[in-house]
């Protein structure tokens, strides 16, 4: 029996050692996009001796294989290595793709921090390391770093970004992919983004993004979040500060965890609480803020595919300076007059009437897919809920009502294409669909400001890019944007018929309002007020044409033209409301059309061991441009009751100017670093300057840092504002008041300031991999007292005094 077994086993072994390994091998390796092939590439059988290197042709080759399955073992430089399975049956070819695409590379590269949106469009990138001195700030302070952009304010906590001049709808943000919805019509309403949720900023000044949407007159702010690494890793950071003005505090934390596998998740929060700040004389009372937000997201990403979910919530409570709540004209004046706040008490942490409180929501869910020999495709789905009250000081015991209620939902779907399968031209093209309903709160006991309505928006666009040598790029756009506007507004009768609404919308008319309150069919001659149902279509064309030329390494210069097409929102066709904090009643007006704005910028940017340089001027013409100014044709303010009446106009309007930024290097220790800022805006129909245009301004520092000393660096920072000298005086009026006589009120820009500011920091290791961020600011030192132009409380009240700061950042 064990002879029997023992045959047998021979018979089996001699079997297979018989068997024949003379299989061939040969394969191709490629580039994924473009498909073009990789010479050198270095092809590995896992667990044998047996390696061989693609030739020119990317063909490699191994010979006496047996019949099985192998791992193999691809590499090549600036490639992630590839571990495929490979069964050989005879004689077998194999195609291998590898991702040698500078897009894979920036992921895991320093270089990526830097990285751009546009290629000739005037851009500038705001890194996370500046992000975080911010920390305790909003958006709109921190893009103030960026030359030709300033803010216009509503106290000091309400901070709108302003581009070259160009605030709110014109203004297009995109935070994580999402273009941010939030009533961003409002001068006092401010972005709702938490800045500790971005780890790049990119400023895109003019509409040089047409992906985002065409209607951005004034530029594009693009906040990317932390990037993703295919390694497994865990890692975060935690922010904690304080200020001394207002006795505000702030917290945030992040925290990231990755996997090879491509899996990950982020989460991330803040607080921050500040009380009433303090002028140099005196508090300002009930300017306090409170905010928490929060982020979530996770997904999978890997080379070829990948999925992202995101979710972010902010909820906000913002005071509004107490003396700036006005009853009525008169009480206007005397606020307007008085040498210091009718009131200055110190409230602390309180927050009461006049205020606003603002939550919003926002979802997203993503997916790409990469495709060989072709390039990228996404879809995205993205839902954003904003909700806006606004309190004001109103009697019979209501103020807890809200004198404005306001629910904005956006629903949201995009499809884009990205075609990279040739270096040398590479293009865009993508679709987008969204709808939006507003309602507003019947209950607030006051007319409403903005009316219910219902927005559908559809887009399309092209854009592409051409390396015409390695010394010159030229790209180009074209996007088709339409949009719907479907309102229900009631108008008071009278109001229908003094503006000319009667013969021109009278198809709009739903019904009309009778005694008792009735809402009857048709238009009734006795009607109190119209219910009307507007209407409106808008179509827009918006297009961009750019040209980068590298003279060399130190030189390089860019033009760009680019046209953008801007719908009027509900805000400047439907207001008609009463402003209580403004004192004042805004008009909108349903024959407003489209605003189309005609671009033209150039960059100029030089660059050696020690000086980088950077010009950029541009000249803007905006034909139909909106405006809101106070009283009919911008000169006398009408009076309705005891208020002014601000309304919407449109006319034509020319604005230009340059940014110039100067960065030099004494040595490795010692920098300088010189931002200006020059514009000039005209109202080219009434022939006069417009309102809201930032001064010249210029900041200057200079910087020591100290490697050696924990990273050690501090910065004195000197920043110049001049007066704004130009200004339509006509708009300086007299405010009459029954009975009395008239009070004139100066309404003309205040004096130019200058005011000095301190940074330092040092970095401390704290433990193996952690180290711990000290940072100290202090904001006018001289506790110096102004008034800035673009702040609409600066009739009531100086800016906020000297302020210090201290921030502990903990990253591990």
């Amino acid at each position: 029996m064990k002879n029997i077994f023992l045959i047998l086993f021979i018979l089996i072994t001699s079997f297979s050692f018989s068997q024949e390994c003379n299989s061939v091998l040969t394969g191709k390796i490629s580039d994924f996009h473009d498909n073009t092939t990789l010479e050198n590439t270095t092809i590995k059988i896992i667990g044998t001796n047996k390696i061989t290197i693609s030739d020119e042709k990317g063909n490699f080759e191994f010979n006496n294989l047996c019949k099985q399955t192998y791992n193999i073992e691809v590499s090549h430089i600036a490639c992630k290595t590839k571990i495929i399975s490979i069964e050989v049956d005879g004689n077998t070819h194999k195609l291998i793709s590898l991702e040698h695409h500078f897009e894979e590379l920036s992921e895991v590269t320093v270089k990526a921090n830097e990285q751009t949106t546009t290629k000739t469009a005037q851009e500038t990138v705001i890194k996370v390391d500046i992000l975080e001195k911010y920390s305790s700030s909003s958006l709109g302070d921190a893009l103030r770093e960026v030359p030709g952009v300033s803010s216009i304010n509503t106290g000091n906590n309400i901070v709108k970004p302003m581009i070259h001049g160009l605030h709110s709808s014109r203004i297009l943000i995109m935070n994580n992919g999402v273009r941010l919805q939030d009533q961003e019509w409002g001068i006092e309403h401010a972005p709702n983004i938490d800045i500790n949720s971005a780890n790049q900023i990119s400023v895109i000044k003019g509409s040089g993004a047409l992906a985002y949407g065409g209607d951005a007159v004034g530029g594009v702010v693009v906040l990317k979040p932390t990037r993703t690494y295919r390694i497994d890793t865990l890692y975060g950071r935690a922010i904690i500060g304080g200020q001394s003005n207002g006795k505000g505090y702030n917290a945030t934390t992040t925290l990231n965890k990755n996997y090879s596998s491509g899996w990950f998740a982020q989460v991330q929060g803040s607080l921050r609480q500040v009380g009433d700040l303090k002028a140099p004389d005196y508090y300002l009372t009930n300017s306090g803020f409170k905010s928490t937000a929060f982020s979530l997201s996770g997904g999978k990403k890997m080379f070829e595919s990948g999925f992202e979910v995101y979710y972010s919530f902010i909820d906000s409570e913002v005071g509004i300076l107490r003396s700036a709540h006005i009853g009525n004209i008169k009480n206007l004046a005397t606020a307007i007059n008085a040498p210091e706040p009718l009131f200055t008490d110190d409230s602390g942490y309180d927050i009461t009437q006049p205020k606003q409180e603002v939550t919003h929501h926002l979802f997203k869910a993503s997916y790409y897919k990469r495709f060989r020999n072709f390039g990228k495709v996404d879809v995205q789905y993205d839902y954003q809920n904003n909700q806006r009250f606004e309190f004001d000081i109103r009697r019979g015991g209501r103020s807890d009502i809200p004198a404005v209620d306001l629910v904005l939902q956006t629903h949201t779907i995009s499809a884009n294409a990205k075609v990279d399968n040739n270096a040398e031209l590479k293009y865009n093209f993508g679709l987008l669909g969204r709808y939006q309903n507003n309602v507003a709160s019947p209950d607030t006991g006051v007319r409403r400001l903005i009316p219910d309505y219902d927005r559908n928006d559809f887009g399309i666009y092209t854009t592409g890019e051409w390396k015409v040598s390695d010394d010159i790029i030229v790209d180009a756009g074209l996007r088709y944007d339409f949009s719907r506007m479907d309102a229900t507004k009631f108008y008071r009768r009278s109001d229908w018929e003094d503006r000319g609404y009667d013969e021109d919308f009278r198809d709009i008319i739903e019904g009309s309002v009778v005694s008792g309150g009735e809402i009857v069919d048709g238009v009734d001659p006795n009607a109190s007020q119209y219910k009307t149902n507007p209407l409106f279509d808008y179509h827009n064309v918006s297009g961009a044409l750019g040209f980068k030329y590298q003279f060399n390494d130190n030189h390089q210069l860019s033009f760009g033209y680019n046209l953008a097409s801007r719908a009027p929102n509900a805000s400047e066709l439907f207001s008609d409301g009463l402003h209580h904090s403004a004192a004042r009643i805004e008009i909108g007006d349903i024959r407003i059309e489209s605003e189309q704005s005609h671009r033209l910028s150039a960059t100029y940017g030089y660059r050696n061991s020690g000086v980088d340089l950077k010009v950029e001027p541009y000249f803007n013409r905006i034909n139909d441009f909106i405006y809101l100014i106070p009283g009919p044709e911008g000169i006398i303010p009408l009076i309705r009751g005891p208020f002014p009446v601000w309304e919407y106009i449109q006319t034509d309007a020319t604005m230009f100017g340059a940014d110039i930024t100067v960065n030099y290097e004494f040595s490795t220790q010692w920098n300088f670093n010189h931002k200006s800022s020059f514009i000039k805006g005209y109202d080219t129909k009434a022939d006069l300057p417009l309102l809201d245009i930032p001064a010249f301004t210029t900041t200057n520092s200079i910087t020591y840092t100290n490697a050696k000393w924990k990273n050690f660096s501090t910065s004195l920072i000197s920043e110049w504002a001049f007066e704004q000298n130009e200004f339509p005086t006509e708009y300086n009026y007299t405010i009459p008041i029954a009975d009395e006589d008239d009070i004139d009120v100066d309404l003309s820009p205040p004096p130019g300031y200058h005011l000095m500011h301190l940074q330092s920091e040092i970095t401390l290791p704290v433990f193996k991999q952690s180290s711990m961020n000290i940072r100290l600011s202090i904001d006018n030192i001289f506790n110096t007292n102004y008034r800035n132009y673009l702040n609409r409380l600066r009739f009531f009240a100086d800016e906020m005094g000297r302020n210090v700061r201290l921030q502990l950042q903990l990253n591990f």
